[in-house]
């Protein structure tokens, strides 16, 4: 193991020993624990989101990052300018503060939806499809926490506590907070008028802790997440049981799903329930679920509410993120994951989707060769839609 630890074998970052790591499952659980991290803060703050909006969460949100400023705690927040249309004007210079830097990744020339259409479209300008989906609070150098979630009463709405989204945050402490300041500060640095500058880091390390790396895909520069994820597919003995909010995978990933079923590995699905915040992508994704359940992969799409967590487990190893390992994600946007090799961790996460099973129905072959005609013609008009989208994508690479 120790070979694989010093070495990066082609990724950005290497296999870090002595961390520790806690799955917080919705936002009951890993709401309260951001929130008390920032109000603990003795250095600075860094968080960084994609779907940021006006809303109650952030109002909890900017309430202590404010609190946090005006102790002298430095506070820098990094906000993917498509995700954060939906922050009002009133909170943007609620934030205005000396001790708050503010920066929008990729901004648009235009927060007009037609427009930026017209640009894609007709006009072939493909730069602002490229968005930061990576979701990162880091505090000092002692806790991180890594996820889905976005500020936005979706995660926890206050009237409606039932229906929010089903998701799920790691907390991180030891070594690999060094390589997620790490990724912060460049994507910061991409955009920012002045370099963000923080003290080198030295994080706890836990004796008897556990391994972990910090995976990223950048567009069509690194493509780490979808490397190792389709190794460890490949690789897996026993089982791959596979969480996502947006199932469109590559050709490759449902290859080596479908094979690893054939081959005896307990393959299953995770997926999002007739709820769901894009009802095209689900039907888009009902494309791939013949082949997949006639090569034994099994699929259950989660019930009760909107299922947005992205977590896979094979065997003893788990990945979890901002990552929906889908082709849109894997070659637009900024993403991150933590990777962790722990049977500890492991049995966790395994508990956690038995749990999720439960609330699911299990999709069956048979079941599905019977569906009505009207689910038929909506699943293949939005697979025309998602091919013309993957055109967009080949385009730009000519």
């Amino acid at each position: 193991m120790a070979a694989q630890i010093n070495t990066l074998h082609g990724y950005r970052f290497p296999w870090r020993e002595g961390n520790r790591f806690k799955f917080l499952i919705d936002s009951t659980e890993f709401f309260p624990n951001m929130l008390e991290a920032i109000d603990s803060a003795q250095q600075y703050v860094l968080l960084e989101m994609y779907l940021v909006e006006s809303s109650d969460v952030l109002e909890r949100f900017m309430r202590s990052l404010l609190a946090v400023a005006e102790k002298g705690i430095k506070v820098y927040l990094l906000f993917d300018d498509y995700g954060s249309i939906g922050l009002k004007q009133r909170e943007r210079k609620q934030l205005i503060h000396h001790n708050i830097n503010i920066v929008y990744y990729n901004p648009l020339r235009s927060h007009s939806t037609l427009y930026n259409l017209y640009r894609i479209f007709w006009r072939h300008k493909y730069r602002a499809l490229y968005r930061n989906h990576r979701k990162l609070l880091l505090v000092d150098e002692k806790i991180a926490f890594v996820g889905g979630t976005g500020l936005t009463d979706e995660f926890d709405p206050t009237h409606d506590p039932e229906k929010r989204w089903r998701e799920t945050m790691i907390e991180i402490m030891g070594p690999v907070i060094i390589d997620w300041q790490q990724l912060f500060m460049e994507s910061w640095n991409n955009y920012a008028s002045e370099p963000l500058v923080l003290p080198t880091i030295v994080p706890e390390s836990f004796s008897n802790g556990q391994l972990g790396r910090t995976t990223v895909n950048e567009a069509s520069r690194w493509s780490g997440i979808q490397r190792t994820l389709i190794k460890r597919i490949h690789n897996a003995e026993h089982q791959i049981w596979f969480a996502t909010a947006y199932f469109v995978p590559t050709w490759r990933i449902r290859k080596k799903l479908a094979r690893a079923a054939k081959a005896g590995v307990d393959v299953r699905l995770l997926l999002p329930g007739p709820i769901t915040d894009h009802p095209g992508v689900r039907y888009a994704s009902h494309r791939y679920y013949t082949k997949l359940l006639n090569n034994g992969v099994r699929i259950f799409e989660f019930q009760p509410r909107f299922f947005h967590t992205k977590t896979v487990l094979c065997d003893n190893w788990v990945t979890i993120g901002s990552s929906n390992f889908d082709r849109w994600n894997f070659q637009w946007n900024l993403e991150a994951n933590q990777e962790v090799e722990d049977q500890n961790i492991a049995d966790e996460v395994k508990q956690m989707f038995e749990n999720d099973f439960k609330d699911s129905r299990e999709v069956t072959y048979n079941e599905w060769c019977r569906r009505n005609i009207r689910l038929r013609i909506l699943q293949w008009f939005w697979q025309k839609i998602e091919l013309i989208s993957m055109k967009i994508t080949h385009r730009n690479r000519s």
